[in-house]
């Protein structure tokens, strides 16, 4: 940040600089006052034992090194500036009010202030052009794709609800039955444990089939808000499943377009979670927190190898895109058996039309 000269070159600049002043100054005073053999008198001449000389080298580097951390210290006040704006930034806080305050009246400072300022004007229009694009309808055939997606899914549900699960919960039943019936018999005593296994194996299938319906059934906030459509989805999840449940909801406004992106990554991963995850317990938060709309989904599950491929992985890439598609951002952090955190972060950018108003010059045209 120094131009073309580093922090060592300039304090090396410096030290020889004040060793040559000093010789120069020296050699002045005692040419002044008749002094003959200067260059000897340098080793002669002592001051505590010590030749004049190596004093002149230990006040040389002495000025060096202060001019080292002198410089270092301004440069990582200046960079700490710069790395403020990029994480504000990388986080997705485009106004930041610090955004608007000079790092230095330095020029090459300004140009980087300047330049941090464009990408900000650029990742803000490029985000509101995502959000935007995210809230069109795509068509094929002029019918919607989230339409034909819906019915679809509709139609599977209805499908898996009305065959695979009436036979589980049969099976279920009759497993039930033959327990019972293995708790009076003697003759059914040695098939205890395998009768044990199997209903284990038909529960697992049920909760199998339930995260599948979850996952597949009709996904539509239904004119209801954000807020309201997780906390019923949750609370329709508590009566059917064996999980402790946590949340904190605040009741966020945003486009409609992000609302239902939001709801249906929510539904997403809790139907990763009980498909994949095996926890015991579940917590989800929705927020506002500075300029970003921040979910968080923990569990307390079997967790992964991030580096690895393992089965929830189409769904979590599903999930990224949805979140790239309005200008967020997706961060997984898990552990084999230590559960899983997702964290997401979707930044809330004004209206382009506002943008547009606000830019337009009193008195001028439309």
């Amino acid at each position: 940040m120094m131009g073309k000269y580093s922090r060592l070159q300039i304090s090396l600049y410096s030290g020889l600089v004040s060793f040559l002043l000093i010789l120069t100054t020296l050699f002045l005073y005692m040419y002044a006052i008749g002094k003959k053999q200067m260059i000897a008198q340098l080793f002669a001449a002592r001051v505590f034992y010590i030749p004049l000389f190596i004093h002149i080298i230990v006040i040389a580097l002495t000025v060096s090194g202060v001019v080292y951390f002198l410089v270092t210290f301004l440069e990582k006040r200046q960079l700490g500036k710069i790395e403020e704006k990029l994480q504000s930034l990388a986080s997705g806080n485009y106004e930041q009010p610090f955004l608007d305050v000079k790092i230095s009246q330095n020029q090459e400072m300004l140009l980087v202030d300047h330049d941090i300022k464009r990408i900000k004007e650029k990742l803000v229009s490029m985000s509101r052009e995502l959000q935007q694009l995210s809230s069109l309808p795509q068509m094929v055939d002029g019918t919607t794709r989230e339409k034909i997606l819906e019915e679809e899914r509709h139609r599977l549900a209805r499908e898996l609800h009305d065959s695979v699960s009436q036979q589980l919960f049969a099976a279920m039943m009759m497993m039930s039955a033959l327990n019972e019936q293995s708790q009076q018999s003697e003759e059914l005593e040695p098939y205890k444990k395998q009768l044990a296994m199997v209903a284990d194996i038909i529960n697992a299938a049920q909760s199998e089939m339930r995260a599948l319906l979850l996952h597949l059934r009709p996904i539509s906030l239904e004119g209801k808000s954000l807020r309201q459509g997780i906390e019923q989805l949750l609370k329709e999840l508590q009566t059917k499943i064996q999980i402790q449940l946590k949340w904190d909801v605040q009741d966020i406004q945003v486009s409609a377009s992000i609302e239902d992106q939001l709801f249906r990554v929510v539904q997403e991963l809790l139907s990763n979670t009980l498909r994949h995850a095996k926890a015991n317990e579940l917590e989800v938060y929705l927020k506002i927190v500075g300029q970003n709309i921040l979910l968080r989904v923990i569990d307390d599950g079997v967790g992964f190898e991030e580096k690895d491929e393992h089965a929830g992985s189409y769904g979590l890439r599903n999930i990224r895109e949805r979140i790239a598609g309005v200008g967020g951002s997706t961060k997984i952090i898990s552990f084999k058996g230590q559960g899983t955190s997702i964290e997401i972060k979707v930044p809330v950018v004004k209206d382009a039309a506002a943008s547009l108003e606000r830019d337009v010059p009193v008195g001028s045209p439309e």
